[in-house]
């Protein structure tokens, strides 16, 4: 049965991990009802603020398309897209993922958190590597199922392999038979082993 998202022993707003909203979960309120699912951590020492933010519930295409309220749709895994760029030059830097938490924590700290499929863990951009991103604006796409982040990234690299963007290689258009990647930046702003360790590597085969 769906219900609102508890507070915990120390006083932070815990949003679950299974956020898919559906048309039906609409509380008396207006605001959307969450499906129950599994917790997600919270940093030592991180101030949980996004308590504060609620999304309206999606009652009609009139309100999600021309409306003002914030309606986000996440996927039945309770995610949503985001494309980040850099507010400065408009480079796109990475597409990752968010559930309601990080979007909250987002909205409420103007830092980019998104939620890592591969280790299944809410994380805070820049909290290990020192690599934050400062929201400038965010912005979200006509029917609320993605989200675009404009950016300015402290040191300058988004990438968890050491490259400014993740974009980092091109696909030749225009080729058959075995499509050879061509590098797009062959320097990296930073060593992986020496900001993360011997920390998994986020990339899964």
């Amino acid at each position: 049965m769906a219900r609102r998202a508890p507070f915990c022993r120390a006083g932070y707003r815990v949003i679950e991990c299974s956020l898919a909203v559906h048309d039906n979960n609409i509380a008396a309120d207006g605001y959307a009802l969450y499906s129950a699912g599994p917790h997600f951590h919270i940093y030592p020492g991180q101030r949980m603020s996004a308590g504060s933010i609620k999304f309206k519930a999606r009652q009609s295409i009139e309100q999600v398309e021309e409306g003002s309220d914030l309606a986000p749709r996440f996927d039945d895994r309770g995610l949503i897209t985001v494309v980040t760029t850099d507010a400065e030059t408009g480079e796109l830097l990475m597409q990752g993922y968010m559930n309601a938490e990080a979007l909250g924590l987002t909205i409420a700290t103007g830092e980019a958190h998104y939620f890592s499929r591969s280790r299944e863990v809410l994380w805070h951009k820049g909290a290990t590597s020192g690599f934050v991103q400062k929201v400038r604006e965010l912005l979200v796409d006509d029917d609320q199922d993605c989200i675009w982040l404009r950016v300015e990234v402290t040191g300058g690299a988004s990438c968890h392999v050491g490259y400014r963007s993740c974009f980092y290689r091109r696909v030749p258009i225009g080729h058959t038979g075995d499509v050879e990647l061509e590098w797009t930046d062959t320097e990296k702003v930073f060593d992986p082993a020496e900001v993360y360790g011997d920390a998994p590597n986020p990339t899964k085969l």
